[in-house]
């Protein structure tokens, strides 16, 4: 069994997490330039048994998806045509930059960390991933 990687992705910046190899926890791995990211999955995945990769989902309020969309789905494509063998797995990120910002807060980081959006990137990511853990979790004892 295989890591889980989390993927916050962005037009600039592509936040990153993964888990440990038991799949148990979450922690943030890193923030890279979005159009190197495929290239950096390249090289990670070469590295590390990665098995599902969260991808976060932006939807708006209502639950429809956003604009963001509209950029992510071309990322979408070429990653299942890269990464076949991988399973790609969308997860809503609703409040994910918000939660990032008050995991932050909590922990006591001076506002200048805080405002370093890569800092927020990798963390929103993980996020996702520790929501989704957790939705696997609760599916299983269904």
């Amino acid at each position: 069994m295989g890591r889980i990687l989390a993927i916050d992705y962005g037009r600039k910046r592509t936040g990153l997490a993964v888990t440990d190899p038991l799949r148990i926890t979450a922690q943030p791995l890193e923030t890279i330039p979005t159009h190197t990211l495929t290239d950096w999955l390249t090289g990670y995945f070469a590295h590390e048994q990665v098995d599902t990769v969260v991808l976060g989902y932006p939807r708006q309020m209502s639950g429809e998806e956003s604009e963001s969309m509209n950029y992510i789905r071309p990322f979408i494509s070429q990653f299942k045509k890269q990464f076949p063998e991988r399973q790609l797995v969308m997860y809503d990120e609703r409040f994910t930059s918000v939660l990032a910002h008050q995991a932050m807060l909590t922990g006591g980081m001076k506002k200048k960390q805080r405002q370093d959006k890569a800092v927020v990137d990798k963390i929103a990511a993980c996020i996702i991933l520790e929501d989704y853990l957790e939705y696997q979790s609760q599916s299983l004892n269904f």
